[in-house]
């Protein structure tokens, strides 16, 4: 449906720009916007590289597993039925700790498994549990250590500290994550 809706956006802005005699100048900018997103795209394929380097190293370090030891006692805690199962509450850490390092090409298979282990401990299977929709929230709005992407994008286009949104970024992710778990638990009382 979105991509309709882009559609329609498109053709309508193209059309428009025609009829008002701007066709050159939209000739003109859309050969300029496609050049400049071939440079984003390559100085960010650069960066993307470099933080998924030091991200892997970080992984084959012990440090995402020493992050995943200190998880999991709270974890335990927050997901009722998941807590007695090693396989599922290991994925969900597994996920949730490679979402904090910032590695999401790694924290995918993870989350799918740990959906998969969860869904295995619902009894129905037509409606996710109350700990699939936490995990779910938990996934959404995971605490961010080191928020990879947005440092990549902000060197790509030039920064001058593409750093400096690290601190603010585990704060936000942090409150979202708290706030997502409170209405979690507040919904599981009441539905």
């Amino acid at each position: 449906m979105i991509n309709i809706i882009w559609f329609f956006i498109l053709c309508f802005g193209i059309c428009f720009g025609i009829l008002g005699g701007r066709g050159e100048e939209i000739s003109k900018s859309i050969i300029s916007s496609s050049d400049s997103t071939v440079k984003l795209v390559i100085s960010l394929a650069g960066i993307m590289c470099l933080w998924c380097g030091v991200m892997k190293i970080a992984e084959k370090s012990g440090l995402t597993n020493k992050i995943a030891r200190v998880m999991k006692p709270v974890l335990k805690i927050l997901f009722k039925k998941a807590a007695g199962d090693e396989k599922a509450i290991g994925a969900i850490v597994m996920n949730l700790t490679a979402n904090m390092m910032g590695l999401s090409n790694a924290a995918t298979p993870f989350g799918i498994k740990a959906m998969e282990e969860l869904k295995r401990l619902n009894g129905k299977t037509d409606e996710a549990s109350d700990d699939m929709s936490l995990f779910l929230v938990l996934n959404a709005a995971c605490i961010q250590f080191i928020p990879t992407t947005v440092i990549s994008i902000r060197a790509a286009v030039g920064s001058k500290n593409p750093g400096e949104t690290i601190i603010p970024g585990i704060i936000a992710t942090a409150i979202a994550a708290v706030v997502g778990i409170i209405c979690c638990k507040i919904m599981e009382k009441y539905f």
